[in-house]
């Protein structure tokens, strides 16, 4: 499952997290680390990793999601010829995705969990070294509680096996209330709640998949970001949100592209990942019916300008 599928049908999490502090007056603004990365699916865009590299180059982006399945089948040879090409176009490797289904029965999860290691061994392979995914802000039958447990345990060892191969875990939490009150039991839906569930995991190479919608939702402020270190944050996402609609009414399937409205302080958002010094990958997901619609070239072209303009706030 992946969230598009759902769409449509704290004292404990305060361990090893610093408060920060704003820039001071005088003191020279800070320069950018992240990369501005090409995810073509969250942008509605056919992936195709034979013209990946040449899209990123051509439309600005400066990291590439990794196309995981085609990279392990790579050889030696292909795969170095296909990093020597990115690196020669200055690209860097995003975040791929987590293929284990922890959030549902058994069997789905053992299996997952079973062809992890050869998942995390043809990333490894690769070079890539972070991954994300999120979580379900509820359940049906599930307490809080309950759902804490089963989520600490399978993602603590979901973390275990990535750690072995030296790959990070970033997790995302769903903020719209509109998402969380549907459950009967809502789940995580707030950055507090995920730093209580990242240090019950108790592995240091889990953090946050940071969304500027989700902190937007959850009604958070830069100062929750400053109060994170950059080993703290895994992978980010940028959007927009419609105007003339009530944060407690926002749907998570109705978004706009970075700095089409304006709702969402991008300039805050993306200042405080400055200010702490994340070095990771910042990708577009808008979940736009309009940008789905537009060919690929003018998406990657749109796409591509809307992170520009938001990097530069």
């Amino acid at each position: 499952m992946n969230r598009r599928d759902f769409i449509r049908t704290t004292t404990a999490g305060l361990a090893g997290l610093r408060i920060g502090s704003t820039r001071a007056v005088g003191e020279p603004k800070r320069k950018r680390q992240f990369t501005l990365c090409l995810a073509c699916g969250m942008i509605g865009v056919p992936a195709n990793p034979r013209k990946l590299i040449g899209w990123a180059s051509q439309y600005g982006f400066e990291s590439i999601e990794p196309p995981a399945s085609f990279l392990a089948r790579l050889s030696d040879p292909e795969l170095q010829t296909y990093r020597d090409e990115m690196k020669a176009r200055n690209l860097a490797w995003g975040s791929a995705g987590v293929p284990v289904d922890f959030r549902g029965a058994d069997p789905a999860y053992d299996q997952g969990i079973g062809s992890l290691p050869g998942y995390a061994e043809s990333l490894q392979r690769a070079g890539v070294t972070r991954t994300a995914t999120w979580l379900t802000p509820g359940h049906k039958s599930l307490t809080y509680l309950a759902n804490f447990r089963l989520h600490a345990r399978r993602l603590r060892e979901i973390a275990r096996v990535l750690g072995d191969h030296g790959i990070r875990l970033g997790l995302e939490y769903v903020g719209p209330k509109t998402s969380w009150s549907a459950h009967r039991f809502p789940f995580i839906h707030t950055m507090a709640e995920m730093k209580d569930l990242i240090a019950e995991i108790g592995r240091d190479n889990v953090g946050f998949l940071l969304d500027s919608w989700h902190w937007y939702s959850a009604q958070e402020t830069e100062a929750d970001l400053l109060a994170l270190r950059a080993s703290d944050v895994v992978m980010c996402h940028v959007n927009d949100a419609p105007r003339d609609i009530p944060v407690a009414q926002q749907v998570d399937s109705r978004r706009e592209l970075p700095c089409a409205t304006g709702v969402i302080d991008l300039r805050a958002f993306l200042g405080a990942l400055i200010q702490i010094g994340y070095d990771g990958p910042v990708a577009c997901e808008p979940f736009n019916p309009a940008l789905r619609q537009m060919p690929p070239d003018q998406a990657l072209r749109t796409v591509g300008a809307a992170l520009q303009k938001a990097a530069a706030l």
